[in-house]
């Protein structure tokens, strides 16, 4: 694959490429941006390195490929609800080391996320990416067959809903109720099929008694953790992670307890999962 506009360096034979050759503190040009989603399509998960941009940068770059998303549940950076905050440190140790893809508990999840690095560990704290094809395509042709016509259902109340009294949680839930999507999801733009469950938003499958999916839905989150899938990014200050999230999951690893790490991230709005 050609660019013109920017530097690919692939990561892993299967997900993965850093970027160079562009500054996100200047102005991205249309020929720059479609070859950054060129890009983001075909390795799935795009790095950045050295670039100090300001919030705002953050903000306009992630916003060239749509509108934000403002996350109901996480804290944000004040006067910018459209960009997470996502800190540990000693008295908060990171909990995001589960195999999952962002807030499909969302109607609509998003489309994909531009992390932002701040503060990191000296050791530690990296962020391992699947790619979710691959995980789809390892799968027996039998196995394929049989989920393409299964319904998952994604519930925020696991990881979100505690802490909430018993009335609030079911004002959120309210709000925010279960969402419904096909177990292998087919990528609006490269038609590709993705297996689209994870073991931190996905409670069940529907039409299918707990004693039976539980298993199922086991097997199927064991398909993220295949080392031949994965590509894993080690942060530094100034570095950054864009990544589709109709195509990947994603695992934090919290192995840097008691040093800090702050992370701010700003996802794009996505479409409802078409069945495959």
């Amino acid at each position: 694959m050609e660019f013109k506009q920017i530097r690919v360096m692939q990561s892993s034979p299967t997900i993965g490429a850093e970027i160079g050759g562009i500054e996100l503190s200047k102005k991205v040009g249309e020929a720059a941006r479609a070859e950054l989603n060129r890009a983001l399509l075909e390795y799935k998960v795009l790095f950045f390195r050295e670039q100090n941009i300001s919030v705002e940068q953050h903000i306009a770059f992630a916003r060239l490929f749509g509108p934000l998303e403002v996350h109901p549940f996480a804290p944000h950076l004040e006067g910018h609800p459209e960009v997470l905050v996502i800190e540990h440190d000693e008295t908060r140790p990171g909990r995001e080391n589960t195999w999952h893809s962002d807030v499909t508990w969302r109607l609509r999840p998003s489309l994909g996320s531009v992390l932002r690095a701040f503060k990191v560990p000296e050791v530690g704290g990296d962020t391992l990416f699947a790619d979710m094809y691959a995980a789809y395509e390892g799968l027996s042709d039998q196995m394929q067959r049989f989920l393409s016509g299964l319904t998952a259902i994604h519930d925020f109340t696991n990881v979100f809903g505690r802490g909430y009294a018993a009335d609030e949680l079911k004002a959120m839930q309210e709000k925010y109720p279960a969402a419904e999507h096909p177990v292998v999801r087919t990528h609006p733009e490269t038609g590709r099929k993705a297996l689209y469950v994870n073991a931190a938003f996905t409670t069940g499958i529907k039409g299918m008694p707990p004693g039976e999916s539980g298993p199922l839905l086991n097997q199927l989150y064991r398909q993220a953790g295949i080392p031949e899938y994965q590509c894993r990014f080690k942060w530094r200050p100034d570095s950054i992670a864009f990544w589709d999230n109709r195509a990947v999951q994603h695992y934090a690893s919290s192995d840097y307890w008691p040093q800090r790490r702050t992370m701010e991230r700003a996802s794009i709005v996505g479409a409802r999962p078409a069945r495959a």
